[in-house]
C-alpha cells in the first residue's frame, strides 16, 4: 500500500496550558483514529539547523515545518481525506500531503 507524509505547516501556540491540553487531545485522538494505517503518527521537530550550500551552518530552518506523520492510503485523495480531518488546521497551521516513493535497493 502506498505511503503518505503529512507534513505540519506553521499553527498557532495555543493561548493557555488548558487550550494547549485541549487541542493535544483532540490531536491523540485523530491519530489514534487512524489505527493501522498511521506508520509513524507523531514526529515533531526541535532545534533546526540548516546546512547552506557553501558548507556553513545556520541556527534555525527556512520552512515552519513543525513535524511528520507517515501513514498508508490507498490513493492521494484517502490521503488528502485523512489529512482534511486532522486537527493542526483548527489551529491555523496547514499540511502538505505527498507520496513517499520506494528507491531501489
Amino acid at each position: 500500500m502506498p505511503q503518505y507524509v503529512i507534513v505540519y505547516l506553521g499553527g498557532d501556540q495555543p493561548s493557555s496550558p488548558e487550550e494547549g491540553k485541549q487541542h493535544f487531545s483532540k490531536y491523540m485522538d485523530w491519530l489514534t483514529s487512524l489505527g493501522d494505517s498511521a506508520v509513524s503518527p507523531a514526529n515533531p521537530l526541535k532545534n533546526t539547523s540548516t546546512v547552506n550550500s557553501d558548507g556553513t551552518v545556520t541556527i534555525g530552518g527556512t520552512t515552519t515545518m513543525s513535524g511528520y506523520t507517515i501513514i498508508e492510503a490507498d490513493s492521494m485523495e484517502a490521503a488528502l481525506s485523512i489529512a482534511k480531518a486532522c486537527p493542526f488546521l483548527d489551529i491555523g497551521g496547514s499540511l502538505e500531503v505527498s507520496e513517499l516513493l520506494e528507491m531501489p535497493s
